[in-house]
């Protein structure tokens, strides 16, 4: 995740404290996403890339286009391809590294991911929302009555508050009710899909105060006015 989007977690939904014409500025001057990609465990990496080239991520109805080749990764001579999960611009790519032998987790490259108007929005709203993040890595399901009144009337219309059961934990086999935590309002974007691994950190969706509805709306329809791109 970006420093971008880590500082939005510190925002919550305060939008009408905060200066649009500098939101909109920064991603006019710079409308990326920056990507690190890390080695997915020990082993010896070879990169199959340079700077400067760009990527394409895995695609397909079913993911089954597989995206570049970013780098190989050898460990016990079991030999395995990375490839690319978001399209981009190669950047910042480690190239002391390449032929050695590294420790899971280490920095190899970052990809630099041209943002269309409508991760724009997205990442704006990320900004100036309440986050509920993942307290665990796992898979997460709404309970079933919040899922029922999103299914019936659509998240804008769901308002939940402190101590409410609001979703499902699945880890390791066993199911664990997460409770939410923070100020009452309606669920604005929801960012996991059922039956999806999401990492501990990563948001699940996004809360803001009824009464902060009316500055959501603003923030979207004036990106759509003053972004005279779609990338």
């Amino acid at each position: 995740m970006s420093d971008r989007m880590n500082k939005g977690k510190q925002v919550g939904c305060m939008a009408n404290e905060i200066d649009f014409d500098e939101l909109l500025s920064k991603y006019k001057s710079d409308p990326y996403d920056y990507v690190d990609i890390f080695a997915i465990h020990t082993g010896r990496v070879s990169f199959k890339v340079t700077e400067g080239m760009e990527v394409e991520a895995t695609s397909g109805q079913w993911r089954q286009v597989p995206g570049s080749v970013l780098y190989e990764i050898n460990r016990e001579r079991n030999p395995k391809l990375i490839t690319a999960q978001t399209n981009g611009i190669v950047a910042d790519v480690n190239i002391e590294l390449d032929g050695q032998f590294v420790e899971a987790g280490v920095k190899l490259m970052t990809i630099k991911h041209p943002l269309k108007k409508k991760e724009i929005i997205e990442n704006i709203l990320k900004e100036v929302l309440s986050l509920f993040v993942a307290p665990e890595t796992a898979k997460y399901y709404f309970a079933m009555d919040i899922q029922s009144r999103i299914d019936k009337k659509g998240c804008g219309a769901v308002t939940i508050k402190s101590g409410d059961e609001i979703l499902t934990m699945s880890l390791m086999k066993r199911d664990t009710p997460v409770y939410y935590k923070g100020e009452e309002g309606v669920i604005h974007s929801i960012y996991f899909k059922h039956g999806v691994s999401v990492a501990q950190g990563e948001p699940l969706f996004g809360i803001c105060a009824s009464d902060k509805l009316p500055i959501i709306q603003k923030i979207i329809t004036r990106v759509k006015a003053d972004w005279d791109t779609d990338h």
